[in-house]
């Protein structure tokens, strides 16, 4: 569709499915998806791309990635979730290998969360929160997490309860047209 400019039309039947989310469908009911093939309201939507692959949602790295890849998450997240965090995050584990270069040239090294969008995502206290508002904005959203301790995470998390995350030096969240991760050890 993209390489023909051709319409697309999104059938919500997938987990969460955020894309249908954002675009207004309902996503309890696939059969109200059909009706685009009749009458349907066209919006043009960005796509982007990770390593020649596209995506219009969103791509994430580090622990959420390790997490979801599990093939107990669908069925169990809030376990496996529990399960996989003491190791993954805990003393013994090594801590993630993401370096990337904020908007302002700050390098930021060993990010263990980064989640980029497809056009940024409402994040905070309003009643669109975990949406994006416009699928046609030409940028990319990017959230990281960067603490290294549970107190440094702590802190986040009370900061993130009152909607002052963005005053936490382990928060890193940015648009940007163009946006590239990097590893040491050279595998993301």
């Amino acid at each position: 569709a993209v390489e023909h400019d051709l319409p697309f039309v999104c059938v919500s039947a997938g987990t969460r499915n955020h894309f249908a989310l954002d675009l207004g469908l309902n996503r309890d009911d696939p059969r109200d998806s059909m009706q685009a093939f009749t009458d349907a309201v066209e919006r043009r939507v960005d796509f982007a791309t990770v390593n020649d692959r596209l995506f219009v949602n969103n791509v994430s790295l580090g622990i959420y990635a390790t997490i979801v890849k599990e093939e107990s998450y669908r069925d169990a997240k809030v376990d496996t979730t529990k399960t996989l965090l003491p190791e993954l995050l805990g003393r013994q584990a090594d801590p993630f290998d993401l370096q990337f270069t904020d908007p302002a040239g700050v390098e930021i090294d060993g990010a263990f969360v980064i989640q980029i969008s497809n056009n940024p995502y409402e994040i905070g206290a309003t009643f669109d929160s975990g949406q994006r508002r416009r699928l046609d904005t030409g940028q990319l959203g990017v959230m990281a997490v960067t603490t290294r301790t549970g107190a440094d995470a702590a802190k986040l998390l009370a900061l993130s309860a009152v909607g002052q995350r963005r005053r936490s030096p382990h928060w890193h969240e940015f648009t940007t047209d163009v946006f590239e991760v990097g590893a040491r050890s050279g595998t993301i």
